[in-house]
């Protein structure tokens, strides 16, 4: 199990998160670059464990449960570092915060419904939030200082704010899965049928 490539590529990506946490404390520039760097690295390995998967047919219930965790540790602690070291500005606080509450609803969401054995599979919106949500990380890794006014800076934030947006979106059809779900313990058996439609539908978001 550990020893598929998929999943050691996910290992990989967790393995590199204390070495972007220590790249903040380089001096500049090395420090912006070499973060960037590994984080890209880590992005890199996030796209090429689920190809592999697919392709060699590797996929694992240990894979499912770890890629998910790694992601959400790569982008909420690198988040946080960035605030730590004053490179985002204070506006762009709002989707940071955005962004980690909704990773911890999505968490709790996934661990209810995985109780009721039930699968919410990854929609293409959710997709291009977390291509988004990487490059703006990546973007703003490369920004020496955040007060400073470097064109970085701006595309960045633009970037994250538009990445909050797209969180709020899939994280709100995550929500209406959930909620669904959880009704259903409490619906009369004339009901079922229509909550059994509405289920199939809150099955294809994320």
């Amino acid at each position: 199990m550990l020893n598929t490539l998929p999943n050691i590529l996910t290992l990989s990506r967790i393995a590199v998160i204390p070495l972007v946490v220590a790249s903040f404390y380089l001096p500049q520039p090395w420090s912006s670059w070499v973060g960037t760097a590994l984080f890209a690295a880590a992005c890199i390995t996030d796209w090429l464990d689920g190809h592999f998967a697919r392709r060699f047919e590797q996929v694992s219930a240990f894979g499912r449960f770890l890629d998910p965790i790694a992601d959400k540790l790569l982008v909420a602690l690198v988040l946080m570092m960035l605030v730590a070291f004053d490179r985002l500005r204070m506006p762009s606080l709002l989707p940071a915060l955005v962004i980690l509450a909704r990773e911890i609803l999505v968490s709790g969401l996934r661990e209810f419904l995985a109780d009721i054995r039930v699968s919410v599979p990854v929609s293409r919106l959710a997709k291009w939030k977390t291509g988004i949500q990487m490059v703006a990380i990546g973007v703003l890794l490369l920004v020496t200082d955040g007060s400073s006014s470097h064109i970085l800076l701006y595309i960045g934030e633009a970037l994250l704010w538009l990445a909050a947006i797209l969180t709020i979106v899939t994280g709100y059809d995550y929500l209406r899965a959930g909620l669904i779900h959880m009704a259903a313990d409490h619906i009369k058996p004339t009901e079922q049928t229509s909550l059994n439609r509405e289920r199939r539908a809150a099955e294809q978001v994320s």
